[in-house]
């Protein structure tokens, strides 16, 4: 059955906004190594595009972590795990978490407080979609490519059922 997935957000304005975060994250850690956190799976399509677009002259190195808090469902069940953990430590280094989206918060929430522990020099937030309606837990984003209304989203990385991620714009999935 195929679902019905309707055009939030154009393929060329997410491009055109991740420039654009692109270039503000060069500025601020312009003289710095960044490392980038991706949070898989659907970071991925998100960090690539952000860090193709930061300037060669600041040092980009990355690693990823897989946290999961959705399963098979649209809503966040509210229990985080960890799938996969990070292979270096953070000690000293300027971290830039890489998240798709920040829904409820809980999930990031739980992850900065475990990252923060790892005593990293600096520890920030990139999202491409931020959903402050549904936030449960307060927190401050450092970088947001689109504030969006509750709805449930996919492309760009992010997935119903694993499914979509590889579209190009920000859809909207129309539930019966």
């Amino acid at each position: 059955m195929k679902d019905n997935i309707s055009v939030m957000i154009s393929a060329e304005e997410v491009d055109k906004r991740i420039a654009e975060l692109a270039e503000i994250i060069s500025r601020d850690y312009s003289g710095k190594c960044i490392h980038m956190i991706c949070v898989l799976k659907g970071g991925v399509y998100f960090m690539t595009a952000l860090s193709n677009g930061i300037d060669v002259d600041v040092p980009v190195t990355l690693d990823f972590m897989s946290v999961s808090s959705y399963g098979d469902d649209t809503k966040s069940s509210g229990v985080v795990r960890i799938v996969k953990d990070l292979d270096e430590p953070l000690e000293g280094k300027d971290v830039l978490v890489v998240e798709d989206i920040i829904d409820s918060g809980r999930t990031l929430s739980y992850l900065l407080d475990m990252l923060r522990s790892r005593k990293p020099a600096s520890l920030k937030v990139c999202t491409l979609l931020d959903k402050p309606d549904r936030r449960v837990v307060d927190m401050d984003v450092d970088y947001k490519g689109f504030v969006i209304e509750d709805k449930f989203v996919v492309g760009c990385g992010m997935d119903y059922q694993q499914k979509y991620r590889n579209l190009p714009f920000i859809g909207v999935v129309e539930q019966p």
